[in-house]
């Protein structure tokens, strides 16, 4: 019941984003003297309307988006006469840029007002986590069941044990370096027997020699058990920083600053994550880097309710505002990006012709552009389908 009312929750936080950004863009065109005919949210048979002034709002069937309609957008829009000096590609041009702006900035704001709720009431992860192998919390080692959930257990664990203490950085076993702890998890999974770990304690190298404990452990995803070598003993972590709400401005302006790094980073290997989509269709193991479709990321706002990770379930959805928003940055059509780079196009031309004494050239035809549309179009539809289907097959998962 708690998974399907996140599931739900984080269905229509994606819609309401999506609503959202169509309003910056509607905000911006009415305050910029343009006239928005329609906004809608969703797509498909209308469900209701009612007008307003100038503009019909309403809902449609599919809550799949939503549309802003501003007159005069592009030279192909057909306009009523009187509407022709407000039509928006007629406009200087910095006004254009703010108005295909504004979804853009509208979601980088949800995003940074998610961020400042999370620091006010859960607090900020930290992003300067160590890499290391350091140790953290130590207890007993216990089984998995096949619903992937650990099974009760009691008494000490073979860390505890041995003598490892919370802090501990492991760089090494049987001799074998270790640098991440999943290079020590893998390690320490692998042994059959007694094995020696390398620590850094303050100033001392220690050599720990440690008896693990087989447990069962389900893996794979047909339900296949494994037993692995476990000592029970997971990461060492920082906690999350809570602020007061004027401290968690400045502080969610610089966690915004490195969520806005990681989503570049990540636009910039989406195209070589289709092999890795492809490969976890397959059956092979899904990379939790992958992108993910809208169901795909509502199951995760299902699962972080279910696990009462509410906090998770927020900083979700704020990093999926600041990729769209990076997303629709890209300079090509229909994004809004694309028609950003036709704007400055139109502006340079004009500049350059100025500059010879020429009058401005006319609109750009959109029509010469449609095949680069359909292009994106239809490879942006397939990729949407690509990440659906490796979340309906082979979901990520965030939990055990």
């Amino acid at each position: 019941m708690v998974y399907a009312i996140g599931f739900a929750l984080f269905a229509i936080g994606i819609t309401a984003s999506v609503a959202l950004h169509e309003c910056g863009h509607m905000w911006t065109a009415q305050a910029t003297g343009m006239k928005v005919r329609r906004y809608f949210i969703g797509f498909g048979p209308k469900v209701f309307s009612w007008q307003r002034g100038e503009t019909e709002y309403g809902l449609k069937a599919l809550p799949l988006g939503g549309f802003c309609d501003i007159a005069g957008m592009t030279a192909l829009d057909e306009l009523d006469p009187e509407d022709l000096d407000r039509a928006m590609y007629r406009q200087a041009t910095w006004k254009r840029m703010l108005v295909m702006s504004g979804g853009i900035l509208m979601n980088f704001f949800l995003g940074f007002l998610l961020i400042m709720l999370l620091a006010v009431v859960w607090g900020l992860p930290r992003f300067d986590q160590p890499e290391t192998a350091q140790l953290g919390a130590m207890n007993c080692v216990a089984n998995m069941g096949p619903d992937q959930k650990l099974l009760p257990c009691t008494g000490d664990g073979p860390a505890q044990r041995a003598g490892l203490q919370r802090g501990d950085e492991v760089t090494a076993l049987n001799g074998t370096p270790i640098k991440t702890w999943k290079e020590f998890r893998e390690q320490t999974e692998k042994q059959t027997g007694p094995f020696t770990y390398t620590i850094k304690r303050d100033d001392q190298v220690l050599t720990v020699p440690v008896t693990p404990e087989q447990a069962v452990s389900y893996p794979e995803k047909d339900g296949t058990p494994k037993t692995v070598a476990k000592i029970g003993v997971g990461p060492d972590s920082y906690g999350p920083v809570k602020y007061n709400v004027l401290a968690a401005i400045p502080a969610s302006g610089a966690f915004t600053g490195e969520i806005a790094v990681r989503t570049v980073q990540s636009l910039a290997k989406m195209p070589a994550k289709v092999v890795d989509l492809w490969h976890a269709i397959a059956g092979g193991e899904r990379d939790p880097e992958t992108p993910v479709s809208v169901y795909g990321a509502s199951k995760i706002g299902g699962e972080t309710a279910e696990h009462g990770v509410w906090s998770l379930f927020v900083l979700t959805l704020a990093s999926l505002n600041f990729f769209l928003g990076a997303f629709n940055l890209l300079p090509l059509l229909p994004l809004d990006g694309g028609h950003m780079a036709v704007v400055l196009y139109e502006k340079l031309r004009n500049t350059l012709r100025g500059r010879k004494g020429l009058p401005p050239g006319a609109p750009v035809d959109y029509l010469k552009l449609l095949p680069a549309t359909y292009v994106v179009v239809v490879l942006g539809g397939a990729y949407m389908i690509l990440t659906l289907v490796a979340d309906i097959v082979n979901p990520i998962k965030l939990f055990p």
